[in-house]
């Protein structure tokens, strides 16, 4: 009778926790495809693969520890998973996945925590906080540590050449060599090695069996590491291409001197532990302070099964039951018809603004293919002489599905253009982005904005809140991305260039509003 009620609470516990999984990839499956897409597509993230694996395995082996405690639900769990639900609306509605990653994080810890309790918990906090090693940044944050950084290298690394008694000039990520000029590109930012060498420090603090500070020195570690050698890896490139030519700043060489640079930021962080293993009153070897717990096999024969222990109690239930409901509501309400507004085609658009001229150009199909706008003009504006100002609008009549204007702190580098500097202010009592950037000698400059439901907004972070707040209350979407650019001419100051921009700002500014609805 006995093995019958353990059979039966056995294959009720199996069949609750596939409608757990069934329920969750429902939920998460986009979030989920997009993570696996940006793994593949950015090799500063593709040690997101092996991340919920080795996750896995560290609370694989911390089974027998876990079979010592005795579970107990806990309303906690139930809590956090309800936090994690906030934080899922928040990132479907904003259409921001980051959010929706850490929500999946946040609402499985919270499950396990429901059904297990706290001090089971404890046991395997650590592994499940390994989990967000695998999220990638938004990708506008990305792209603004990556140009931070990018700078930052660019320096360090000009300072190990000119220490090297090699006359260099610096000109925003440009290393100029004198008969050869080196470009730090995005590329070369060191976020390439920074997210996986955090990664790595992180599971070494893990696995380091010491106090709890010297942990923390060495996943932080991993920061400074990173930052100084990938310095290095580029002043030791100028020193090449000064001696051998660009060549040697390409192909194989190139990817071999990253490798080389992330197994020797490797190697430093070993010896930091080496040192901090020395460091104390009772010095061990790190052989005895860099390991994982001995899984011991004897007397489970005794032990409760590991199905028969989990404790599906009413924290869980309720916790699965609001999984469900905010799925459904979310569910319903990316399928109700969204409003769109009725606006101009840009096909409309005034090619003759008041004394500029336009000449429309078009944008190519693969591009088209990454933007997925809805209409769009490209727009060249010749003024009194030769000066060109540049207009770019992006509309979007939906940013749902993750279908939204592509900031151009992403798209400018990776037009191979340098970001000189950025920065935000008021034109004609409006925010705007004004950016410099350079491609060798050729400098423009650039006023950009977001534009959308009857609001002019230049902050990303306000953009987004605009779009979750304007989605839920308005059921709209739509929305642009406004940019401007003039070319620094040959002789002609920045200051020149800025006042050209203006003037096309200030005659462009009345026309947008019927092709941008309010």
């Amino acid at each position: 009778m006995l093995r019958k009620i353990q059979f039966e609470t056995k294959i009720l516990h199996i069949l609750t926790l596939v409608i757990v999984v069934v329920v969750g990839l429902l939920m998460y499956s986009p979030a989920l495809v997009d993570l696996v897409e940006r793994w593949e597509k950015q090799e500063e993230y593709s040690h997101g693969f092996l991340i919920p694996f080795v996750t896995l395995y560290f609370i694989w082996q911390k089974k027998q520890s876990l079979k010592n405690i005795p579970f107990q639900a806990t309303w906690l769990g139930f809590t956090l998973v309800l936090l994690g639900l906030v934080l899922y609306i928040v990132g479907n509605i904003s259409i921001l996945y980051t959010f929706i990653d850490y929500s999946l994080i946040m609402v499985l810890t919270g499950l396990i925590w429901s059904m297990l309790g706290t001090q089971a918990l404890k046991v395997i906090i650590v592994p499940l906080l390994m989990l967000i090693f695998a999220i990638p940044l938004p990708y506008f944050l990305d792209a603004i540590l990556s140009s931070e950084l990018q700078l930052l290298s660019s320096r360090l690394g000009v300072e190990f050449i000119i220490w090297c008694k090699i006359p260099v000039f610096l000109e925003g990520n440009v290393i100029d060599l004198g008969d050869f000029k080196l470009q730090v590109v995005e590329a070369c930012s060191g976020l390439r090695y920074l997210f996986p060498l955090m990664s790595i420090g992180f599971i070494c603090a893990y696995l380091f069996n010491t106090v709890l500070w010297k942990r923390v020195l060495v996943f932080l570690s991993s920061i400074p590491i990173t930052i100084i050698m990938n310095s290095f890896r580029i002043g030791v490139v100028g020193l090449l291409v000064n001696q051998w030519g660009i060549e040697v700043a390409e192909g194989f060489l190139h990817d071999f001197e990253g490798w080389a640079v992330f197994m020797a930021s490797l190697t430093l962080m070993i010896f930091l532990m080496l040192i901090l293993a020395k460091l104390s009153k009772n010095p061990r070897p790190l052989a005895e302070l860099f390991g994982v717990d001995n899984v011991m096999h004897q007397n489970e024969q005794q032990q409760i099964p590991f199905l028969l222990k989990i404790n599906l109690g009413f924290p869980f239930y309720l916790s699965l039951l609001s999984m469900i409901l905010v799925g459904g509501v979310l569910f319903s309400l990316d399928n109700r018809e969204e409003i769109i507004p009725a606006r101009k085609s840009f096909v409309e658009f005034p090619m003759q603004i008041d004394t500029w001229q336009g000449k429309r150009d078009v944008i190519d199909k693969p591009t088209m293919n990454v933007l997925k706008l809805t209409d769009y003009i490209y727009t060249d504006y010749r003024g009194n002489g030769d000066s060109v100002v540049n207009l770019f609008i992006a509309y979007y009549e939906s940013q749902r599905n993750n279908v939204m204007p592509h900031s151009p702190r992403v798209c400018i580098p990776g037009g191979g253009w340098e970001i000189a500097k950025i920065s935000r202010q008021l034109v004609n009592g409006f925010p705007v982005n004004r950016m410099v950037i350079k491609k060798g000698l050729a400098r423009s400059l650039m006023y950009y904005w977001y534009q959308q439901r009857g609001q002019i907004l230049a902050n990303e972070y306000k953009m987004k809140w605009s779009l979750f707040t304007d989605a839920l209350n308005l059921n709209r979407t739509d929305g642009a991305l406004v940019r401007l650019n003039t070319r620094v001419y040959p002789g002609e100051s920045l200051d020149e260039a800025e006042k050209r921009l203006e003037s096309f700002y200030v005659d462009v500014m009345p026309l947008l509003g019927g092709y941008i609805p309010n």
